[in-house]
């Protein structure tokens, strides 16, 4: 009998002033899975990931960690469980690369355990990592998009979570980096056993690196389970309200969902 997860929501309501974008929502986040949760925008998936990492409030029901509220965990042990990438984050001014990664040792500090060697060896590890150890004593301002998510994932490595949440971590970046920085996540799942919980755009994205999917709209879910056993055109149709194909990638085997052309979405929508 597979045990209880070990973070999960339930009959979650979240709200931004009186606009209600989730409500009463039940969730279980599988262990040790690449969750991936897509949807149209303003759908609530950042909201609910937002949520998951405390930065947010429920406005009814709670979110689950261990089998205890978040709200009943100190900050500082929620850091040490769950680690945060959050979207578009900004270092302080001239911080070195070394510096900030090294801050993701913060929750691990006290008043009677300072700075270690195994805090230095924490840092080194989570830099080579990410690839970016040749980059310790470069200020942060002056890297590349790329670079800089490999920075803070390798910060958010630093704090030695089981549990990894990442926020829309492709955004603003090149197709290139997008795929190095997943390439990356999915790595640390593999090889580590990461738990990891990011919010996707790209669907083929999600499709392929996701070991389980969750598809929302208007604050539900409309589907979850592994890619290959949910996505098909009608689940595409009914999340993002487009006509498409699905289709085999010659890649990685996974969903491939192929847009109609505009004639064929101009034809569906007059018949």
């Amino acid at each position: 009998m597979a045990s209880p997860a070990r973070l999960s929501v339930d009959e979650l309501t979240l709200a931004y002033e009186q606009r209600i974008v989730v409500e009463r929502l039940a969730l279980a986040i599988p262990d040790r899975e690449f969750t991936v949760i897509v949807g149209p925008n303003a759908c609530g998936k950042s909201t609910l990931l937002r949520a998951l990492a405390r930065i947010l409030k429920p406005k009814s029901g709670s979110v689950v960690l261990d089998g205890k509220r978040l709200t009943e965990i100190p900050s500082k042990e929620i850091a040490r469980r769950m680690g945060l990438l959050p979207q578009s984050p900004i270092a302080p001014d001239a911080i070195t690369v070394a510096d900030l990664v090294a801050r993701g040792r913060y929750p691990h500090q006290g008043l009677l355990r300072q700075w270690s060697r195994t805090d230095e060896a924490v840092v080194q590890n989570a830099m080579a990592a990410t690839g970016v150890t040749d980059l310790a004593a470069r200020s942060v301002d002056e890297l590349s998009g790329g670079q800089r998510q490999r920075v803070w994932l390798a910060m958010a490595l630093a704090q030695e979570t089981s549990i990894l949440l990442l926020d829309e971590p492709t955004t603003y970046l090149d197709i290139a980096h997008q795929i190095e920085v997943l390439d990356l996540c999915a790595e640390l799942h593999e090889t580590r056993g990461r738990t990891i919980v990011a919010v996707l755009h790209d669907l083929n994205h999600a499709c392929r690196y996701a070991t389980h999917l969750i598809a929302m709209r208007d604050g539900a879910v409309v589907a979850e389970g592994k890619p290959g056993e949910i996505v098909d055109a009608d689940l595409v149709e009914a999340v993002f309200g487009l006509p498409c194909r699905v289709i085999e990638d010659p890649e990685s085997g996974t969903p491939l969902v192929v847009p109609a052309a505009a004639r064929t979405r101009s034809r569906l929508a007059a018949s």
